[in-house]
C-alpha cells in the first residue's frame, strides 16, 4: 500500500512540473533572431541626448524607454546593459555590455567617438558581429550638437566604467518582460527622433577602436551558445542589414502577389456577371418589344368597337331625335290649328255684343 502511494506521489509531481514548464513563456535567443531585439538606431538616439556617459546608461535601462528587449539569459526578463569605455588620445570606445549571469557579460553593440585633426567628431554604432553579423554599422547625424561631445575631451577627463552587475542595480531600475518583437519595433520607430539620421555603413573609421576593443572584450555568450551566431542563423546574408532587406522584398513580393490576385478577381468578377445578364437583357427586351407590340394589335379592334359604337352613338341618336322634332312640329300644328278657333270665338264675342246693343 505503501508503495501505490509512493508511486502516485512520484506521478503527480511529475506531471505538476511539466504543466508549470508548459505554462511558463520563455524568449529563447538561440531560436529568435537576437537583432530584433535592440535596435542600434535607437542605441544612437538616446546617446545623442545623454549628458554623459552615466546618463546614457540610465536612458539605456529606463524601463519608461524600454529601449532593448535582450533576454540572453532566458529568464523571461530583458537584461542589463551596463557601459564601460576606454580612451586613448582622440578614441574613446564605449562597450555596451548586457548582463547576463554572475561575472558573465556578453557585448553587444561598441560606440567609436573618435575627433580627427580638423577636430571633427566621428561616431558610429557598431553591432556585436556574433549578433548581427558583420561590419553592422550606423553613423548617426545629429540636428544638433550632442551635449555629450563637451565631456569627453574636457580636462581631467577620467573613463566610465560601470559599478553595475549581476543582481546590483541602480533604484531607478526594475526588470521588465520581454514583449513580442513587433511590438518592441513599434515602440522603437515611435520613440526615434525624426530630426536625426542614422546612415547605414559597411566600413569602421577608426582602427583604433578596434585594438582597444579587442583588448576589452567580453563574450560569455558566445562561450555558452557557439552555434548561435549570426552566420549560423542566417547563413544566406552577411548582416543584419541584408537581412533586413531581404525581408522587406519578400513583404513586397507578398504584397504584390496579394495585390495581383485581387485585380484578377476583380476583373473576373467584372467580366463573369456582363456575360451572364446578356441572356437576361435579350429576353427582357423581347418581352417588352413584345408587350409593345401585343396590346397595340389587341388594341385594334377594340378600338374599331369603340369608333363604331361611336359612330352608332352620334348616328342612333339622331334617328332617335327624328320623332322628337316631329312631335314637336305637330305641337306647333295644334298649337296652329287652334287659330280658327280663336277667331271663331272672337266672332261669337262679337254676335253677342251686337244683340245687347241692339235690344
Amino acid at each position: 500500500m505503501k508503495t501505490k502511494l509512493l508511486l502516485l506521489s512520484l506521478l503527480t509531481a511529475v506531471f505538476a512540473t511539466q504543466i508549470q514548464a508548459q505554462n511558463r513563456t520563455y524568449v529563447n535567443a538561440v531560436n529568435a533572431e537576437i537583432s530584433d531585439n535592440l535596435d542600434l538606431r535607437a542605441v544612437a538616439d538616446i546617446f545623442g541626448d545623454s549628458r554623459d556617459l552615466q546618463d546614457f546608461e540610465r536612458r539605456l535601462n529606463d524601463p519608461e524607454l524600454q529601449i532593448s528587449n535582450l533576454d540572453l539569459n532566458n529568464d523571461n526578463e530583458v537584461d542589463y546593459l551596463r557601459i564601460i569605455e576606454t580612451v586613448e588620445n582622440r578614441t574613446h570606445l564605449i562597450i555596451v555590455q548586457s548582463v547576463i549571469d554572475e561575472d558573465i557579460y556578453q557585448d553587444v553593440a561598441t560606440i567609436d567617438v573618435e575627433k580627427d585633426r580638423n577636430n571633427k567628431i566621428h561616431v558610429q554604432i557598431v553591432g556585436n558581429e556574433f549578433m548581427y553579423g558583420q561590419n553592422y554599422i550606423y553613423e548617426p547625424v545629429y540636428y544638433s550638437t550632442p551635449v555629450i561631445y563637451a565631456s569627453f575631451w574636457s580636462t581631467n577627463y577620467r573613463p566610465y566604467y560601470s559599478t553595475w552587475n549581476w543582481n546590483y542595480y541602480p533604484s531607478y531600475y526594475y526588470a521588465w518582460n520581454p514583449f513580442p518583437v513587433f511590438r518592441y519595433i513599434n515602440n522603437i520607430n515611435i520613440n526615434l527622433n525624426i530630426n536625426n539620421n542614422y546612415n547605414y555603413v559597411n566600413n569602421r573609421r577608426s582602427n583604433r577602436a578596434v585594438v582597444l576593443h579587442n583588448s576589452r572584450r567580453s563574450n560569455g555568450y558566445e562561450r555558452q551558445h557557439p552555434n548561435a551566431s549570426f552566420s549560423r542563423r542566417n547563413s544566406t546574408v552577411n548582416n543584419r542589414h541584408e537581412l533586413d532587406q531581404r525581408r522587406v522584398s519578400r513583404n513586397e513580393t507578398g504584397y504584390s502577389n496579394r495585390r495581383a490576385i485581387v485585380q484578377r478577381e476583380y476583373s473576373q468578377n467584372r467580366t463573369s456577371p456582363s456575360r451572364q445578364p446578356a441572356p437576361q437583357r435579350a429576353e427582357s427586351s423581347r418581352e417588352y418589344s413584345q408587350n409593345r407590340t401585343s396590346p397595340s394589335r389587341q388594341a385594334a379592334p377594340q378600338r374599331a368597337q369603340s369608333s363604331r359604337e361611336y359612330s352608332q352613338n352620334r348616328t342612333s341618336p339622331s334617328r332617335q331625335a327624328a320623332p322628337q322634332r316631329a312631335e314637336s312640329q305637330n305641337r306647333g300644328n295644334t298649337s296652329r290649328a287652334s287659330g280658327p278657333q280663336r277667331t271663331e270665338s272672337q266672332r261669337g264675342n262679337s254676335s253677342s255684343k251686337n244683340e245687347n246693343r241692339s235690344s
